[in-house]
């Protein structure tokens, strides 16, 4: 039976350097204790306040990098655990970017063309092993190594085809960016040159992930926008996630997209754009909400052995490593990007295009997922969703394990929490941890590193919790005669307290 997509509001809201092991299948997602609902996992002080933690975090990035906007979320199984959206989704209108804000997914619309293939591989209408000419016989390409095997489907999968990284177009070139339709691109691929014998080096291939989605649509008999809808997006209830920028969405729901940084640090508004022939590479648009639906069907197919628009065994093949380049530093599932961070390893995939940058990102044994977007160039995108597990991750695992183990919160220290501020070392967000407090220093590369832990020492008086136990200075609350906070001193130095923004 089909687990429900769970909404809650939270009062927080305010693989790869490889191993063998990370080469095997894929693990089973470990199923959630049953004694843990998904109501009681929200309102574990523990997730609590780790999203408290991340949502401080984002919150100074968007605001000291200068991001147009933001959008996140966090899921746990079916769960949307949390979502948020920061900043703009157009700077010119101030409209605030939502959790339902639509933006360029880019190249994470590569895992709906890779979902799309294998469907049509089940179907036995196509092998991996096929010459991507079989299925499109106006195919061919220049520079072929003699005697190398041809262009195959698990090629340009996995990126290891040896075609060049893009179609023959300089689409990422601006004002215009000039994306090819499906015509420009079959009449030009027969003029460009193979960059690497098949198989035999890993080259991200924009060119490959097109072909790919040519190739479901020819087994398929069928346009490849109405392949995926019907076989993939609406099974789901994707209905926010669209295979091209429409125009109806906009200057609406779809964010405005902005230029990276520049010098003097503005950035500029991106003309807009259609992707046209490139769509199955990287023309989708979606929402987080809409990422999170597509990352509870990967942990509802791999826990209940369903099938369920793929079989179970065939996602497993998908987010397993399929192809390693010889220098180990790159590898590949069929379409899913694996890459190991400490000692787990994730799957999923990131997009970068003009004015929007995004990241996916599933452990899957764990059954969670972080998903990112944003609305302009230049960052890091799986900086954020690799830090919004590495902060919510550990709480959610100690939620699940020990569901009586968490501290409650002392509801009297409330009154201290909220964001603080000084001209010299910049600002501190004050929440509530375990049965004290706890400080972050903004803004930070590592929010859970530069955390500071703090103990009752008498009133309006803490002192830090040294990382051995110990007792470490004293953090003191300086309140005026109404009661008010309005004051944080450390070191001798006060720190002023700022008034919430209006929401």
């Amino acid at each position: 039976m089909r687990m429900r997509w769970t909404f809650l509001s939270l009062a927080a809201s305010l693989l790869l350097a490889p191993t063998p092991a990370a080469a095997q299948a894929a693990a089973p997602a470990t199923a959630a204790p049953e004694s843990v609902s998904p109501a009681a996992l929200a309102a574990d002080p523990r997730v609590v306040q780790a999203l408290s933690l991340l949502t401080a975090w984002v919150d100074s990035e968007q605001a000291y990098r200068r991001l147009p906007g933001v959008s996140m979320a966090v899921v746990h199984d079916q769960q949307l655990l949390w979502s948020r959206g920061f900043g703009t989704a157009h700077v010119e209108t101030k409209a605030p970017a939502t959790p339902s804000t639509m933006y360029s997914i880019c190249s994470i619309s590569k895992l709906f063309t890779s979902v799309a293939v294998m469907q049509q591989r089940d179907a036995g209408r196509l092998r991996l092993d096929d010459p991507v000419a079989r299925h499109l016989p106006w195919f061919s390409i220049g520079g072929m190594p003699e005697g190398a095997e041809p262009v195959t489907i698990f090629g340009v999968l996995t990126h290891s085809s040896g075609l060049p990284r893009e179609a023959d177009f300089p689409y990422w070139t601006g004002p215009g960016y000039p994306f090819p339709t499906e015509e420009k691109v079959r009449e030009r691929v027969p003029r460009q040159e193979m960059l690497y014998r098949p198989e035999t080096y890993f080259q991200y291939s924009n060119l490959g992930l097109t072909l790919a989605g040519e190739v479901a649509a020819a087994a398929a008999g069928k346009p490849y926008a109405e392949l995926i809808r019907t076989g993939i997006l609406d099974p789901l209830g994707m209905k926010d996630t669209q295979t091209e920028h429409l125009d109806r969405y906009r200057g609406g729901r779809l964010a405005t997209g902005y230029t990276a940084v520049r010098r003097d640090g503005t950035r500029e508004k991106m003309p807009p754009y259609e992707v046209r022939g490139i769509a199955p590479a990287a023309g989708f648009t979606s929402t987080v909400e809409d990422l999170g639906r597509f990352a509870s069907w990967q942990f509802r197919l791999l826990s209940t052995q369903k099938t369920e628009i793929l079989d179970a065994d065939t996602l497993r093949e998908m987010q397993r490593v399929q192809f390693m380049d010889p220098d180990w530093k790159a590898s590949r599932g069929l379409g899913f990007q694996t890459w190991r961070s400490g000692e787990k390893t994730f799957v999923g995939h990131g997009g970068d295009c003009p004015g929007y940058q995004s990241h996916l990102l599933l452990q899957i044994r764990e059954k969670l997922a972080t998903v990112f977007m944003t609305n302009t160039n230049g960052i890091g995108a799986q900086r954020y969703s690799q830090t919004a597990y590495d902060v919510v991750g550990p709480a959610v695992k100690k939620a699940l394990e020990e569901p009586k183990g968490a501290k409650a919160h002392v509801a009297a220290f409330a009154r201290y929490a909220g964001r603080y501020d000084s001209s010299i070392s910049g600002e501190a967000h004050v929440f509530p941890w375990d049965d004290g407090l706890a400080v972050l220093l903004l803004p930070s590369e590592k929010p859970q590193e530069t955390l500071l832990k703090l103990k009752p020492a008498g009133e309006h008086r803490f002192r830090r919790v040294r990382d051995d136990g110990e007792p470490g200075e004293e953090i003191r609350f300086e309140v005026d005669a109404s009661g008010a906070v309005t004051r944080l001193w450390r070191f001798s130095n006060s720190m002023e307290r700022v008034p919430p923004a209006p929401r």
